[in-house]
């Protein structure tokens, strides 16, 4: 009888413990957020959701990381072959790839893409030498200049630039494709003569560039920039203030698109709906994390720069707020 009474209470114990566990086992998801280069505003992007989603991840089981990445194209490649669940992306990037137009013509229209919320401006940033004599992006013409790594936004985006123009690689004396986290070293080094970025600001790279060696930021204007942004609605005109880095007192004209938040349709609601939840819940903790954010609102985050269809998880927690 004891016998009996002691191999049940064993398997009773077994029994709890594994309820106890199964709970808890079920509820882990992890999520994987694709980023940029570590010196960009991106990867603090990443950073700082997964930081927010992981402070409640005991009461919905999502865990979050947001390694380093080649960028917005990467991304997008990233989340539409499984490798990731969500990415920051440029909205014109964003834009093509849920087309499938130009860098995505081969892979075809990515319909299962969809938009979470819009982020910081992101201007094209063109910084060069002070002693190479660019002062205006037109005279990047035979000069060394680093047009970003493939698979960057800043390399699709300068593509862009170079094909209004009816220029090709040819027309510089060196086109390199380093990353963004390389380029501001080749800048000092006197490698390249000038560097394109699309980032918000203020910008570690860019701030590494400009206290490294007496450097410039280009101008980016003209007619075929006009038409440029005319033909496409996900540009607009940007300003780069003067005085935020050193040696560039005046305000830079140029252009720029915004990040973004994108997913899939594969990616569940609820992991969705807790990651913006878990954005929008400490927005003002959110702005704090970089000074690209600051000047962020609900409302722009939510309608600015998307170009797809919001995630339903997203539509969930907007409605919830009755921003929807």
């Amino acid at each position: 009888m004891k016998r009996q009474s002691l191999a049940t209470l064993f398997c009773a114990a077994i029994g709890y413990a594994t309820l106890a566990a199964t709970p808890a086992v079920a509820q882990q998801n992890f999520v994987t957020i694709g980023t940029g280069g570590q010196t960009g505003v991106y990867y603090v992007v990443g950073q700082s959701v997964c930081r927010l989603l992981n402070r409640n991840s005991s009461e919905h089981g999502i865990r979050c990381n947001a390694p380093s990445s080649g960028g917005s194209v990467a991304n997008v490649n990233a989340i539409r072959g499984g490798e990731m669940d969500m990415g920051v992306v440029q909205s014109d990037i964003q834009y093509k790839a849920y087309a499938g137009v130009e860098n995505f013509e081969a892979a075809g229209p990515y319909e299962g893409m969809r938009a979470m919320f819009a982020l910081h401006g992101e201007p094209l940033t063109v910084v060069a030498r002070r002693d190479a004599g660019i002062t205006t992006v037109y005279d990047l013409k035979g000069k060394r200049v680093n047009i970003g790594n493939p698979g960057s936004g800043q390399r699709d985006t300068m593509d862009v630039v170079m094909a209004s123009l009816g220029w090709t690689t040819r027309d510089f004396s060196l086109a390199s494709e380093l990353s963004a986290a390389e380029q501001a070293a080749a800048l000092g080094d006197n490698n390249v003569d000038a560097m394109v970025y699309v980032a918000g600001h203020p910008n570690g790279s860019i701030q590494e560039a400009t206290t490294t060696v007496d450097s410039v930021m280009v101008e980016v204007a003209g007619e075929e920039i006009d038409k440029l942004i005319e033909e496409r609605p996900y540009y607009a005109k940007a300003i780069i203030p003067g005085g935020m880095y050193r040696g560039n007192d005046n305000d830079v004209a140029t252009f720029g698109v915004r990040a973004t938040l994108v997913t899939s349709t594969a990616t569940s609601d609820e992991v969705v709906y807790q990651t913006v939840k878990a954005v929008f819940e400490n927005f003002d903790r959110f702005k704090r994390l970089h000074p690209a954010f600051a000047t962020l609102t609900e409302e722009q985050m939510i309608k600015e720069g998307l170009s797809v269809p919001l995630h339903d998880g997203a539509i969930r927690y907007y409605k919830e707020r009755g921003w929807m």
